[in-house]
Formats: C-alpha cells, structure tokens, sequence
C-alpha cells in the first residue's frame, strides 16, 4: 500500500543515507525499483522513497537492519535477522536490529494482522540477497576473478580451490560507499539449501527481557523530568464543564495543565502528582447509558438493519428444502479487553520546536502522525523512538496516551512521562467488540451440507470465506457507526474468534444431529485438500478416536486467518456439578507455509492458544453505557497457570512455500473447540462466550 510522504520527509531520509559512513546499503522499494534519483537534489521522486526495507553492511562486518515493524513479544527480532543472515550469509548474532525509529527507518503502517513473517521477511531476503551480490562483486574484483569462482561463509569471501585467498565483509566494505536498490530480483535460496530457515533459535532478547536489561518506554527517565496524572471522567465521552482546583494549593510544587477535555496534574513524584490529580473536581457532562453487558445483543441486532454480502450461491430456499435437518441457532461474544501486562505508557520531550517520544505502539509512524495533528505541528518535528513493548494484541495501535503526554509537555514545559492505570487501560482500551452472528445450516440424508446462512453483527468478515462445500450459502455482514458506548477495535484476529466460534459450533449442532461423529462430518464436507490435511495431522497427533472417559469432552475447530489454515483438537473435563471447566490438551495443527523459526511459531502458538481459554472461559466486560465496572484483573479473569493445559503445536511441512501469519491464526479456534468439547463432555450447548459455569448448568437443566 503506497503512502504519501511530504517533501520534507524526502530530504530527511537522503539526508540520512547520504550521511552513512562506508559500507553497503540496499533498498527495497515496494513500488518502482529505481533509486537512481535517490541522490539527486531536484528529481527525487515521493514514490521511489515509499520502501518499506533496508540494510546495511558496515565497515566492521555488522549488518544494520532497518524496518518500521516493532518487537512486542512476537519473535520478530529473532526471525528478521535469521532470513538476513540466511541470505547474507553471515551470523545471525552480527545482526543488529533497528525498529520503528519514525528517523531512521522506512515508513510502515503499523505491525498488526501477522503482515511482517509474510511480507517483511521475503522483502529482507532478496535485500539480504542483493548485499550478498554486491559484496561477491566487489570480492571478484579484488581477487580478479569471475564470481562464479568465489564462495562465501560466516561473512567470509574465499576462493573456491583455494581457500588461503579471502577476505572478509568488513574489509571489503572499508572504504566503500555502494547504495544499490533492487532493479531485478536476485537469486534467493531454496529449502534444501538453508541452514538458517527452519531451525529452532532461541530468542534473541530473552536474555535481556529475564535479566531486566531490556527496555520499555516506562524505563526512559529523563533529566528534569515530571509524572503526569489526568483526571478522568467515570463515563466515557463524557464532556467537561467546569474545573475546581482549590484543593490543589495543598500539594507544593504540582502544576495544572488544561486544554479542552484534558485535565492533568504534573509533578517530580508520581505519587504525589496521583494524589493531587485526586483533590481535582471535575463537573463532566455524561452520555445516557443505552446497552449494558446484558442488553448489548438484541440491541445490536434491532439497531442495525443495513448489510452487505460477503459471499453468495445459489438459492438458500432450494437448500433448505434438500435439507432433511435444518438448524437454527444464534451465538452471542461480548467485548474482550486486550489486557497485556504493560499499560499503554509515553515519555517525551521538547527540544526547541521538535518533540521526541518513546511510546509503546504497534504504529511509531501513525503515532507520529497522530501527535502532529493535535499539536498542529509537521510531522518532521515528531520523532519517535521505538523500544520494546508489554504486548499490544492490537490494542496499542491507536496513540491516545502519546498524544496526551505530549500535549502536556508542550504546556507545562517540562519532559513528561505519563503512565496509565489498570482502570485508565480498560476505560480507555479499544475492546474488542460485542458480536451476534445468527447461523441456519442444513445437511441431507447423507450427512452433506446443503445449505448455509451467516449472518455477522460487528465482527467483520475476516476467516468467514467458507472452506466447506455448500451448493447454497450466504455470508452477511451487518455493521453501523454509533452502536458501541465506548472504544472498538482491533483484537487478535480481529472478529475472527467470534465468526469461528459460532460457524464451527454450529458445524458440530449439525453433525450432532445428523448422528455423525464430528471428525468425520468435517472431512466429508470439506473442499480443501490443505485443510483435509491439516485436520488429518491434528486428529493423528491427538489420536482423536480414543476411548473417553466420562466427564471428558473432546471438541473441534478449524479455522483460517493471515494466509493460515488451523485445525484444533481440544479435551477438557467438566464438573457437572459446578460447571468448571479444566482444559486437559490442546492439539494445534496448522499449515502456515513455510515455518522460518519453528521454536518462534510454537511460542506464537502457544501463546494465541493459553489468551484464547481466557476469552472462551472468562474474560468478560461489564458496563452500563460508558461506565466501565470492569478495571482490575480481580474483575476480569485471564488464563491461570492452574487453568493452562497441556498444549502439543504441529506444522505441515512446507519450506519451499512463502511463509505465513503466524501470530494470530490459532487463537481464533479456540472458543469453538472449548465449546464442543464442553458440549461433548457433559451435553451442554453454550452459545454465548465467555462459557460460564453458570451458563454451562442452565445449558444442562
């Protein structure tokens, strides 16, 4: 996706790579692959500075490699850097990566929807690829030789039948300045040739994370700096009339700063600045409370009337009468908040007219975007500074808390850091929205589905394509601005755990009553060969077909999302009396293409799948209108390690293929494959997530 870059952000970016020192750079441009202007003071051209990658060997044999994407526990400090050494050629450990610094790296949107294994990684190869090219050139022409008679390891040029001649980068970097682009693709490895791709590395920051050496934008202290506090409304939306300080004079040495709604208390000490925010009265105007946690489905369902089609064939009418068993059912998914440990945090600082900030956002450049706006200044003067954050989930693509940190500092004059609260994070978080999906599904006298209607209230369309062969289907999507009292957006996977969970219980309500075990209903009516064999591997490896024992369920799910394929096998046991549920095992089969780093993909998995049992178990937002009840973890419940199970993460072999998502796509069948398996382990059928023990006991009586 091409993005416009103002003519100041030109000249800053030349200058940058004018300014390098020696070694070698290659640029990767997303759009036309011609540079040739890149050093030219009139003719530099907006679109060929719209690349989204690029490296640099230096002078010391290390490689720079710069990107817009950002590290926030997703592994991609270690997976970037393993197809550049890959390509390159040299060790992954002499491999330094720059991120999301909005003055050093290529623009990029944001790192959400599992986008940066499937289109950064190919990018980084063929630049990788490219410097390998460069570096054997300028080898030939110091040993006056044809390339084809060198060999290259370890960052070590040698001569193929004569290895006491070579030389390494670094020397053949020292001196040289050679900025290449990519006008043609160059060679890139195949599986059979890798020694990098598809090996298991261990992360490269985990030392740095469990020693404390690692840094997140709470940890930036600043000379002079103050803590700012902001006094919130009880009600989101709410609308300030007037202000009473007069209770501020008690605190010495705090400062007020005010403009339009926000209202903050600055001061050297965070406490003191949290306790005479306190002492601050606020008159705020607050919306009318519409919805509430209970309400919010039918709401949503008689408030919204307009719909597009996602995908249609042939005529629902006809299936439903090809049907002998025709089901109806609706699912009902609250809104889920995205919960990560680190709450949304911003540190900045005004030198003259230009603000630097640390902020933790999955989007440096939006967020640069974002504080120009409110400040009214150029983007230019903005710059921030990426550092490593406490999980985003895409919760920490939006930049409220840099945006007022910012402000802030502007006003009192001072650097300012500005941390939330656990109650400021769930007021303020986009949750994921609530959703009602309405199902109708029919089969014929031989187990095969003739017939299918889907219709999604706020959870969007992504994953819905249907992957099972349906003469008569479609797919609907209802959605209206206005509905929600609060905050939306995007959530792991964004909708995709509602749609799967109410397609593939709804899957299982057929085979149930068609009287055909749930593995084989899905093979029989599945038209993906990928997906056949991606459920094969999940039931082979869980040995699906074993004897249970009573109070024991198993359940399935299948799903799609960022490119991959899912199949998910879940046992879990349930008390009848209580209702609780304890998940047993987890099996995860997934065809993600190819796996650049398996140990990176089963922590990514594992990951996706111990969040998905909280929000299929437990995680549930209770509001009346835009009062959040909902503010702590003793109120909302994520996954224990008491509740965590035994979880067994598969791939389909596939290294020749491109990779694929890998962050997001296991989460999504989670809430199904729970939901069957509780219905298989005690008869109980709970259309609505979170599943409660107390929807499980009504579901049974």
């Amino acid at each position: 996706m091409r993005t416009a870059i103002n003519k100041e952000e030109v000249y800053s970016r030349r200058r940058f790579l004018k300014n390098l020192g020696g070694g070698v750079v290659v640029v990767f441009c997303l759009g036309e692959m011609s540079f040739s202007s890149l050093f030219a003071q009139d003719k530099t051209s907006l679109k060929d500075l719209d690349f989204n990658a690029y490296l640099r060997v230096k002078e010391d044999g290390r490689v720079d490699c710069f990107t817009g994407k950002i590290e926030m526990g997703q592994g991609i400090v270690t997976s970037l850097p393993q197809v550049v050494a890959e390509e390159l050629e040299v060790s992954i450990y002499d491999i330094d990566m720059i991120m999301g610094d909005t003055e050093l790296c290529p623009y990029d949107r944001g790192t959400w929807g599992s986008l940066t294994t499937r289109f950064i990684d190919p990018v980084l190869r063929v630049a990788a690829a490219e410097a390998r090219e460069v570096l054997l050139d300028l080898a030939a022409e110091h040993f006056r030789l044809n390339k084809t008679d060198l060999k290259v390891k370890e960052g070590v040029i040698s001569v193929k039948n004569d290895s006491s001649k070579k030389i390494s980068y670094a020397e053949l970097t020292k001196g040289k300045k050679v900025v290449r682009s990519l006008a043609n693709k160059p060679e890139i490895k195949k599986a059979k040739d890798f020694k990098l791709i598809g090996k298991s590395i261990r992360s490269l920051d985990a030392e740095a994370k469990v020693t404390g050496r690692a840094k997140y934008s709470g940890d930036i202290l600043l000379p002079g700096m103050v803590h700012a506090t902001v006094v919130r409304p009880k009600v989101f939306g709410s609308k300030k009339i007037k202000v009473d300080v007069s209770k501020l004079s008690d605190f010495d040495g705090v400062q007020l700063v005010e403009k339009g709604n926000l209202v903050a208390v600055v001061h050297s000490d965070p406490e003191v600045s949290k306790q005479a925010a306190k002492s601050v009265q606020v008159t705020w105007d607050a919306p009318v409370a519409k919805t509430n946690q209970e309400n919010i489905f039918q709401y949503l369902e008689s408030t919204i009337n307009k719909n597009k089609i996602f995908e249609t064939e042939g005529d629902l009418e006809l299936g439903k009468q090809d049907s002998t068993i025709y089901k109806e059912a609706t699912y009902h998914d609250g809104y889920k908040a995205h919960a990560s440990i680190e709450t949304h945090v911003a540190t900045c600082y005004f030198e003259g007219d230009k603000v630097t900030i640390w902020a933790s956002t999955q989007s440096p450049f939006g967020t640069r975007s974002s504080v120009a706006r409110a400040l009214e200044i150029p983007e230019e003067k903005v710059h921030v500074k990426q550092i490593f954050l406490g999980g985003g989930f895409g919760g920490k693509s939006n930049s409220q808390q840099s945006v007022e940190a910012a402000t802030i500092s502007k006003l009192c004059g001072k650097p300012v850091q500005l941390v939330w609260s656990r109650k400021e994070e769930f007021m303020y978080d986009n949750f994921r929205t609530a959703a009602v999906v309405k199902v109708a599904g029919g089969v014929d006298n031989k187990g095969e589905l003739k017939v299918w209607d889907f219709d999604i209230y706020c959870a969007g369309t992504r994953g819905t394509e249907l992957f099972y062969t349906v003469p008569n289907k479609r797919i609907r999507f209802f959605n209206q601005s206005g509905v929600h009292s609060f905050g939306t957006g995007a959530w792991r996977a964004p909708g995709n755990n509602t749609t799967t969970f109410a397609r593939e219980s709804h899957i299982d309500v057929v085979a149930h009553a068609a009287g055909i075990n749930p593995l084989t209903f899905r093979l029989n009516n599945l038209k993906s060969k990928e997906m056949i064999e991606t459920l094969k591997l999940a039931a082979k490896t869980f040995d699906f077909n074993k004897e249970k024992v009573s109070g024991y369920g198993y359940g399935i799910a299948l799903g799609q999302d960022a490119g991959t394929l899912v199949a998910m096998i879940a046992e879990v046991f349930v008390d009848k009396e209580t209702g609780e549920v304890q998940p047993i095992r987890v099996v995860c089969a997934q065809d993600m293409g190819q796996v650049v780093n398996p140990h990176g993909a089963t922590l990514q998995t594992e990951g996706g799948i111990t969040m998905g049992i909280g929000y299929a178990l437990y995680e549930e937002i209770e509001f009346d209108g835009g009062k959040i009840s909902t503010t702590n973890f003793n109120r909302y419940e994520i996954t224990r390690f008491s509740k965590t199970p035994k979880i067994e993460c598969v791939f389909i072999d596939k290294m020749d293929a491109k990779p694929q998502g890998g962050g997001e796509p296991a989460i999504i069948c989670v809430g199904a494959a729970i939901a069957n398996a509780v219905f298989d382990a005690c008869g109980a059928r709970v259309n609505r997530m979170p599943i409660t023990p107390e929807r499980i006991l009504t579901a049974i009586s």
